[in-house]
């Protein structure tokens, strides 16, 4: 049981998105779980960072495409702040350079704006919980249109991996293929905790906020490619 679970707070997210219909189905779907509480709504992303600023909210589930202030420079002032405040991005497959621009800014994960309602909510949670979400098909999609701006790993050795022992190593390529702890534990035939053990002492070593940012750094890297 985490400890958000333990104390029975709900988790409260904050809706970023331009199109209030949108925010209005968002907020349907998020208030039937119990454990979840939407405590403001924002129309652009201005409003997203000084609602944050102000209410503190546990996620912000962010849009990339608003006025004023784009996701992206919102998610990056969000995180330069320090704020305790997690975000998670919506986008749609023609605006996924957007999620890259999302990514390094701090943003925790990111998802497509039509994903299952059920998945929207165990990704706010996962997120609220402290771990990070890479959703597999999107990943899949958005590497793939950026393969070429990869390195060739036959080209570009990567010292920063170098500090990674060889089972470290085996976790991060899991990782960058979007596993949670719990599958990459049954894939290696270890224990979740020695898994999690794993994830976290590669992020220290790595100098990494999170396992989206591990991810970005597995494929710029060359550790792991595209339709590998």
């Amino acid at each position: 049981m985490t400890e958000r679970a333990a104390s029975a707070r709900p988790v409260r997210i904050l809706l970023a998105d331009d199109q209030p219909l949108l925010r209005t189905g968002f907020r349907m779907v998020l208030g039937t779980e119990a454990d979840l509480d939407v405590v403001a709504e924002a129309g652009d992303g201005v409003e997203a960072v000084e609602l944050s600023r102000r209410l503190l909210p546990d996620v912000v589930l962010m849009d990339i495409r608003m006025p004023r202030m784009d996701g992206v420079a919102a998610t990056r002032a969000i995180v330069d702040a320090r704020l305790p405040v997690r975000v998670l991005v919506l986008t749609t497959f023609d605006l996924d350079e957007y999620v890259v621009g999302a990514l390094r800014a701090g943003a925790s994960g990111f998802l497509a704006k039509d994903v299952p309602a059920e998945e929207l909510v165990a990704a706010i949670r996962t997120v609220a919980g402290g771990d990070a979400v890479v959703t597999p098909r999107i990943l899949r999609r958005l590497l793939d249109r950026f393969a070429e701006l990869l390195p060739d790993p036959a080209q570009t050795p990567s010292a920063a991996l170098d500090a990674l022992t060889d089972r470290e190593r085996e976790v991060l390529v899991q990782v960058a293929r979007g596993l949670s702890n719990a599958e990459i534990a049954a894939v290696l035939s270890v224990s979740e905790t020695t898994i999690k053990t794993h994830v976290g002492h590669l992020l220290t070593k790595l100098r990494l906020r999170d396992r989206v940012q591990a991810v970005v750094l597995a494929y710029e890297s060359g550790l792991v490619r595209p339709r590998a």
